[in-house]
């Protein structure tokens, strides 16, 4: 459920604003109103911070080894004295916070470096590449002639162009390729052509320099590895840099009463409280002598959500957080429907006990792992999916898509005949009416689905605009036997009640364009619904595009299945042979491995989709909101 939320003002003295919101941030109850904040200490704050995220994304794709020991100070490297110097290699030991912004200079330093030389290193290759053609020769020895009066031109000429040469034009071949012939003129320079540029550099210096930098950066990259040790510092400094910039954008978008004597000037915030978490924020505005306004807030704020659950239910937390979907706060908490249903779609869409067993497996190692500290929520939910993938496996008797043949009997006496393989292997007749069966479960999942989105409106529901919901149900039972009776089978199209289900869906239709944009006024329900009649129109193609998309699950665990069987038919003869065998274990490894990351993928595709966009249209879900972040104090120490 969405936690209803109070909208408060809460008014300090101004020479108490720091002190209030130090007080303030130790309760974390209050989600501030977010508003524009400049001050100079902020600005200092986002360019150190700034600078931080750049040293992280340097070190960023070093790894460090937590098992290795502190790194000793690298040793200075000899350098020629032609050579660059770098910064000075800095040690990871002995680091502690007060050298935390030498280390970021350092880090920066050499980032700084390292990028200038690679842009050397990608203009040498691009001049190497123009001049390799020519082969390696000296250019200040054509500049002396030049200068002595013997000038010499170079160019690169298609052969039409050098056969039509003037006899008079003195030149030499110095080589040619199927298009075209390198030749040095004498003299004068050739009209209409370009000559070829001369380099700076011969091609053995430019091979000296491009090693000499390339030396330089493997020298960078070992220092950057070294610091590298200390990254986590870069971390930990990051959540108290910006737990400073939160606290000082608070302070500085407060409001200020100034016309007034400096003792008696006020400062005053807003933001929104959970309303059982009102009365913790009324006794510390007692305590510390603080104007405080609560209402209820109004149509045009911006509430942050807040979402309480049971336990079961906020296991579906970990999921939406990553994906970073919020519902409103005027909109309805579908976490319970969400976890439900995202179950089922992964357990079909992977299809396979043996791939849920494994899955159950790492969870279980996960959660023993965990379990001293406290299992995190998302090991709780990859347990749950991982059960339901082999509960889904077992019914259908699919295992590492082995032919069912092989397979132990009591494995396939205790799939569901219905849905089973089992029954699938008998005849061809037999498998279709599984693929049926598995079709009409995946449209009658549909159905209960999206019918629940529509329930879930009418209970909400305060005015006749409930009837508009109850016609969408009435054609989404309507619409579900229409499709039966495309995809099934002879016997289901004799059965009697498909036909009043199309006049209970044409009936649907019209609940639906009478009530559907009802507010107060029944005529103007009507003539919003024919303003917008082609909308109207379109809704009936959505209702059955809704449903069809359910398909899907039916589908793509098809397409993994058939994915792992291909495997087994490529590893199978293989270990047959002990000369083969090894290779036979790693295709069959890597190929079910593949499979899996396939099949974790289309989950998110498509078990995703099916909860955020087809549900959520039909209970009338955008997820437009934004999570509640009070302002709480979340790290113990704080740098300065």
């Amino acid at each position: 459920m969405i936690v209803p939320m109070k909208k408060v003002s809460l008014v300090v003295l101004d020479k108490d604003r720091e002190a209030s919101l130090k007080k303030l941030r130790e309760l974390g109850v209050v989600h501030l109103e977010k508003k524009s904040a400049v001050s100079d200490s902020l600005g200092k704050l986002l360019e150190k911070k700034t600078r931080l995220e750049n040293a992280q994304g340097i070190l960023m794709p070093y790894q460090v080894d937590k098992k290795a020991a502190a790194p000793a100070p690298a040793e200075k490297p000899h350098r020629r004295a032609t050579d660059r110097i770098a910064p000075e290699p800095y040690s990871a030991e002995g680091l502690d916070a007060e050298s935390a912004p030498d280390f970021q200079t350092q880090v920066l330093s050499l980032g700084e470096e390292r990028k200038t030389l690679q842009e050397q290193l990608a203009s040498q290759a691009r001049e190497r590449s123009r001049i390799e053609k020519w082969g390696n020769f000296n250019p200040r020895d054509i500049r002396d002639l030049a200068a002595d009066g013997f000038a010499l031109f170079l160019y690169e000429l298609p052969l039409k162009d050098y056969e039509s040469l003037p006899d008079d034009v003195r030149r030499i071949v110095l080589g040619s390729s199927k298009t075209s012939v390198f030749v040095l003129v004498l003299d004068k320079e050739l009209e209409g052509e370009s000559s070829f540029v001369l380099p700076e550099q011969s091609l053995s210096e430019i091979d000296f320099n491009m090693a000499d930098i390339r030396d330089h950066l493997a020298d960078i990259e070992k220092q950057l590895g070294t610091l590298a040790f200390r990254k986590s510092r870069l971390d930990t400094e990051k959540k108290s840099l910006d737990e400073l910039i939160e606290f000082e954008r608070a302070r500085a978008g407060m409001d200020v009463l100034e016309d007034v004597p400096a003792d008696y000037a006020v400062s005053w915030l807003t933001g929104f409280v959970p309303q059982e978490d009102l009365g913790v924020l009324k006794r510390a505005a007692a305590e510390n002598g603080w104007a405080l306004l609560a209402e209820d807030p109004g149509p045009e704020d911006e509430v942050p959500t807040k979402l309480k659950n049971n336990k079961l239910a906020s296991l579906i937390y970990p999921l939406t957080d990553f994906l970073e979907v919020v519902p409103g706060y005027n909109e309805v908490d579908i976490s319970g429907f969400f976890l439900f249903f995202f179950c089922v779609f992964f357990g079909m869409i992977f299809g396979d006990a043996g791939y849920g067993a494994i899955l159950l497996c790492a969870a279980v190692c996960c959660i023993i792992k965990t379990a001293k500290k406290g299992v995190p929520a998302a090991f709780k939910l990859f347990f749950l999916l991982g059960l339901s993938n082999f509960v889904w496996g077992v019914l259908t008797c699919t295992w590492f898509a082995i032919d069912v043949a092989r397979l132990p009997q009591f494995l396939q006496d205790i799939s569901l005949p219905l849905i089973s393989n089992v029954t699938s292997a008998k005849s061809d007749h037999d498998a279709g009416i599984v693929q049926q069966n598995l079709m009409i479960f995946c449209f009658s999942l549909a159905l209960l689905h999206l019918s629940i989105g529509h329930i879930l409106v009418i209970i909400r529901s305060r005015t006749l605009k409930l009837l508009g919901d109850v016609g969408s149900v009435a054609m989404l039972v309507g619409m579900y036997f229409i499709i039966l009776s495309l995809i099934a089978s002879n016997e289901f199209r004799q059965i009697p009640m498909v036909m009043p289900m199309v006049y209970l869906f044409g009936a649907g239709f019209v609940l639906n364009f009478m009530f559907a944009n009802y507010d107060g006024s029944f005529g103007k329900s009507v003539l919003e619904s024919c303003k917008n009649i082609i909308s109207v129109i379109l809704g009936i193609a959505n209702v059955f595009s809704d449903i069809m998309s359910y398909i899907r699950l039916w589908a793509v665990g098809l397409a993994g299945g058939a994915i792992a069987a291909t495997v087994n038919a490529m590893a199978g003869p293989m270990l047959g042979h002990l000369l083969f065998f090894i290779f036979g274990i790693l295709l069959v490894v890597f190929g079910h491995g593949l499979n899996l990351v396939l099949n974790v993928l289309s989950v998110l595709v498509h078990g995703v989709r099916l909860n955020t966009l087809e549900f959520s249209g039909h209970v009338g879900l955008a997820w437009s909101g934004f999570a509640y972040k009070p302002f709480a104090k979340r790290i113990k120490n704080e740098i300065t």
